[in-house]
């Protein structure tokens, strides 16, 4: 793996939810995938920007985010991005991991978020698309 860090954009209206994530997620999600930069966001605009300029590896973004959640902005992302970088979306109850599958997330998150399955769900997605499709 290059020695470039691997950037996440870390997407919530409330400040104290990205810290959440951060924290669940670390520095470090897995020893393979080395340390990772946050570009902590708070506003859609923000998100569309960062998205557009590229150079995010993962988006995480609350489900329950003002006054668009991240589930809405997940679908939006994918259907609007060529080559759209995985979205993990965290939602506040499991019940609403279907409207996940809705926004096409790569990924899903509930919150209380615990760190060993966030950082290992985060390592999973990115493993995921690190490596190039094998076709047959």
């Amino acid at each position: 793996m290059s020695t470039q860090k691997t950037r996440i954009l870390v997407f919530s209206h409330r400040p104290e939810v990205r810290e959440t994530i951060v924290t669940a997620v670390g520095r470090r999600p897995a020893p393979d995938l080395g340390r990772v930069d946050y570009v902590e966001v708070g506003a859609v605009a923000e998100v569309l920007y960062e998205m557009d300029k590229g150079g995010i590896d993962l988006a995480i973004l609350d489900g329950e985010a003002q006054p668009t959640g991240g589930m809405g902005l997940s679908r939006q992302l994918k259907n609007e991005i060529t080559d759209c970088p995985p979205i993990v979306v965290a939602v506040r109850r499991k019940d609403d991991r279907w409207l996940a599958t809705w926004s096409q997330a790569d990924a899903v998150l509930v919150h209380p978020l615990d760190p060993l399955a966030a950082a290992e769900t985060v390592a999973e997605v990115l493993r995921s698309t690190a490596l190039p499709a094998v076709r047959g």
